[in-house]
C-alpha cells in the first residue's frame, strides 16, 4: 500500500476535521487498535523489503500521530472559545422569563373578586364621551370649574371628550337599567385630566367606580362596603377615616382616606405632609341624578363610590412615585417596586 498517499490523505482528513469529536473518530481510524496503521504492520513479513518498510511505517505513523496531536490543540482551544462565549451570552443576556401582569391589573382583580363576592356585576364602557353623560346627567352645573379646558381634554367631535371620571358609566348604566332595578355594579377603567404631572398626579390615570340602587340604601351599607373593601385589601389593622366632602353627584358625600403607608401618619413628601392619602370620593346618590335616569328617588335610594386604582396599587405595593406605574420600566415585579 502507498504510505505516501496514506499521509496524503489523511492529512487532508485531519485538516478538514471541525471539532474535536470529528477529529477523535479519525484517530480511532487511523491509529485505533483495530486501525489502518495496525493493519499495515501485519503486512511487514510479506514486504519485499519489511525492514525499510516497518522504518517507513513507523515515520508515518509518528508524524500523523504529530499532525493529529497539533489539530487536537488547536480545535480544544477552538472549542473552548466556543463553550467561553456561549457561557458569555448566557451571563449576560439570561434565559427568558415569564411575564406577569402589571400592578394595576392585579389590583383591579383583586377589587372584582371582592365586588363579585358581594354580588356586584363587572362593566366597562367606552373612554370617549359626551359632555352630557361626563357632567350633566351627574348633576354638574354647566358652568362648572371642572368642564373647563384647563381640567378637560376635549377632542374636535363637538361636545366630546375623554372621560374624566367612571362615573361616566354610571350615568349610561342608571338609565339604561332604570327599569330593571336593583342595581349592583362596579366598573373600573381610565380617565383622562389635564394634570400636572408629578410624584402624585398624572394626566392618565385609573379609577374604580361602584354603584348601589335598591330601596332602603342607607349610609351605612356605603361605609360598610367601604370598610369590607379596605379590609380586604390591606387587613384587618388599616387605619381608614371618612370626612364630609362635596361631590355634585351624591348628597350627603364623603371622603375616605387612608393613613399613608409610607410615613404610617406622620407626614411625607407622599401625602404632602398630611399623615393621610385621600384615595377617593363617595356618597348618597343624588335625587337628581335618579331623577334624570329615570328612577323615582321617592321610592329608590343608592350609593357610589370611585377610588384611584393607581393610588391603590402604590399602597399595596410600597410605591412612593406614580410615574413609575406609567413609565416603560417592565423590569420591575409587583413585589420589589
Amino acid at each position: 500500500m502507498d504510505l505516501n498517499k496514506i499521509k496524503t490523505d489523511y492529512n487532508e482528513k485531519i485538516n478538514k476535521a471541525k471539532n474535536s469529536a470529528k477529529l477523535e473518530l479519525i484517530r480511532i481510524e487511523l491509529l485505533g487498535r483495530n486501525g489502518l496503521i495496525n493493519k499495515l504492520f501485519t503486512e511487514i513479513k510479506t514486504a519485499p523489503n519489511p525492514k525499510e518498510y516497518g522504518q517507513q511505517l513507523n515515520l508515518l505513523k509518528n508524524e500523523l500521530k504529530n499532525i493529529i496531536k497539533e489539530k487536537s490543540n488547536n480545535t480544544i482551544n477552538v472549542d473552548s472559545k466556543i463553550e467561553n462565549c456561549k457561557l458569555k451570552i448566557v451571563n449576560s443576556f439570561g434565559l427568558p422569563k415569564v411575564g406577569h401582569l402589571h400592578p394595576i391589573t392585579i389590583t383591579e382583580r383583586q377589587l372584582n373578586e371582592v365586588f363579585r363576592k358581594l354580588g356586584f356585576s363587572i362593566y366597562s364602557s367606552p373612554e370617549i364621551v359626551t359632555n352630557e353623560y361626563n357632567f350633566l346627567r351627574l348633576n354638574v352645573p354647566q358652568n362648572h370649574p371642572a368642564m373647563d379646558m384647563q381640567d378637560t381634554i376635549y377632542i374636535k367631535q363637538p361636545q366630546c371628550l375623554l372621560r374624566t371620571q367612571t362615573s361616566t358609566i354610571e350615568s349610561y348604566l342608571l338609565q339604561q337599567q332604570s327599569k330593571n332595578l336593583p342595581i349592583r355594579a362596579a366598573f373600573p377603567g381610565c380617565v383622562y385630566r389635564n394634570e400636572k404631572v408629578n410624584r402624585s398626579n398624572h394626566f392618565v390615570f385609573h379609577q374604580y367606580q361602584a354603584v348601589v340602587v335598591d330601596k332602603g340604601v342607607t349610609m351605612k351599607d356605603l361605609i360598610g362596603t367601604m370598610d369590607l373593601m379596605f379590609k380586604t385589601l390591606y387587613g384587618p389593622s388599616v387605619v381608614v377615616r371618612y370626612r364630609c366632602k362635596y361631590y355634585p353627584e351624591v348628597e350627603p358625600g364623603v371622603g375616605p382616606d387612608m393613613q399613608c403607608f409610607n410615613c404610617k401618619g406622620k407626614g411625607c413628601v407622599l401625602c404632602k405632609y398630611a399623615g393621610w392619602i385621600e384615595m377617593g370620593g363617595s356618597g348618597m346618590i343624588h335625587p337628581k341624578v335618579l331623577q334624570m335616569a329615570g328612577i323615582d328617588p321617592k321610592i329608590y335610594s343608592g350609593f357610589a363610590f370611585g377610588m384611584g386604582l393607581d393610588r391603590w396599587t402604590m399602597a399595596e405595593n410600597y410605591i412612593t412615585d406614580i410615574r413609575t406605574l406609567m413609565g416603560g420600566n417592565l423590569a420591575y415585579k409587583p413585589n420589589e417596586l
